[in-house]
């Protein structure tokens, strides 16, 4: 199954049933007077979470969803039955936007487990509501109110809890099928990945970690070029990144450099992003004499000291060669376990930051299309090696 991790929808909350204008017809009663009952109000749109899914595929194939409409109100004082709501399901953790706005609506968490997102229309009035003293055989009925019709955007919160981000061809994918069951496409060109990939990687007997591939980043990806922000955003629903350098890259570039190219573009796209917990995974030591390794690891260490551009830990690995793995794998789910020890409060407030800048970020690139378009232009750092 494909996995989706962003639907846009449109949702349509039920129309209110319009009241009846009757009158009591039965024999031998004169003037019976006004019975036009009330309509029923519409149903309304609810999102409520499901434990068991984890994607939100579904809406792929279903991007309209229609609640009843109330009925009309009926002679005899009769009311009109109530439209039935209707409740989409979706994983713990989705986030609702308005679409055309870019509104925050809510999410659906553990304490949220049920949103409205669309309410239903109210009911008419029937004209024995309009029965008075002075008005004996009132004409009078109101129609029902038309239901909440919006188009919103569905996001997940959490996509995996780490995320692997580097140039193209840093090594990510053959890392990701390395130490889990993913199957991602690996070749030797430029931006081999073109959607997300998910690996459950498997620590010991009772721990796991979902690990989620996005497309490489290229300099200019905040701006635009290459696949631009369509995948950085995938970055903000992780908890830990990974930040991959090729230690040898086959087009003769500094790994400095390529660490640099990388910073800039998160800061520039989301400094809450580029302030996530990261580990530097260096890739692709097989490829070299274990010497060389440890000499351009130490040379990596002290460029990154000196420049103040990295304070975390540093991995070697080789996925070709599985050098490394068992030590990187246990150390990202040590790392997770205790960040579950965090205050929920701590959590929640960087969640907002990362998503209050994504979804201006986003705003502001779509402004700027735009105006194009108006224009006419389209500390120390640890260093773990395994020989």
């Amino acid at each position: 199954m494909k996995f989706v991790d962003e639907a846009s929808i449109r949702v349509e909350a039920g129309k209110g049933g319009n009241g009846c204008l009757s009158f009591r017809r039965e024999k031998y009663i004169e003037k019976g007077g006004p019975d036009g009952g009330d309509g029923g109000d519409g149903g309304s749109v609810y999102l409520v979470a499901d434990d068991a899914l984890n994607t939100l595929v579904d809406f792929r194939y279903q991007p309209i969803c229609k609640a009843p409409k109330g009925e009309h109100g009926k002679g005899s004082d009769r009311t009109g039955a109530k439209g039935e709501d209707i409740s989409l399901r979706v994983p713990l953790g989705t986030s609702v936007f308005d679409d055309e706005t870019d509104e925050y609506l809510g999410e659906v968490d553990a304490g949220h487990r049920e949103v409205l997102v669309a309410r239903g229309g109210r009911h008419g009035l029937g004209n024995v509501r309009f029965k008075s003293s002075t008005n004996r055989a009132p004409r009078e009925t109101t129609p029902g109110e038309p239901g909440e019709i919006k188009r919103l955007r569905l996001e997940l919160k959490l996509l995996a809890d780490v995320g692997l981000l580097g140039l193209p061809n840093a090594g990510k994918s053959t890392l990701i099928s390395s130490i889990s069951a993913a199957t991602p496409r690996i070749a030797d060109y430029p931006f081999t990945t073109l959607v997300p990939n998910l690996g459950v990687v498997r620590v010991g007997q009772d721990r796991s970690f979902v690990v989620a591939d996005i497309p490489g980043l290229i300099e200019g990806a905040a701006e635009g070029a290459g696949l631009g922000v369509q995948f950085l955003k995938h970055l903000s629903r992780t908890r830990v990144l990974l930040h991959l350098l090729d230690i040898a890259p086959i087009d003769g570039t500094d790994p400095m450099a390529n660490f640099r190219t990388i910073e800039d573009e998160l800061v520039a796209y989301s400094q809450g992003i580029a302030d996530k917990p990261r580990f530097l995974v260096i890739t692709k030591t097989d490829v070299l004499a274990d010497d060389e390794v440890t000499r351009r690891v130490k040379a990596l260490k002290t460029s990154l000291k000196s420049e103040n551009l990295f304070e975390g830990p540093i991995y070697a690995i080789s996925a070709v060669a599985a050098k490394g793995l068992d030590i990187l794998s246990s150390a990202v789910s040590q790392f997770l376990a205790e960040l579950d020890a965090a205050t929920e409060s701590e959590e929640e407030a960087d969640d907002d930051l990362i998503r209050d800048e994504v979804h201006s970020f986003s705003r502001e690139q779509r402004a700027a299309r735009q105006r194009r378009r108006q224009a006419g232009d389209d500390g120390d750092v640890e260093v773990v090696y395994e020989q």
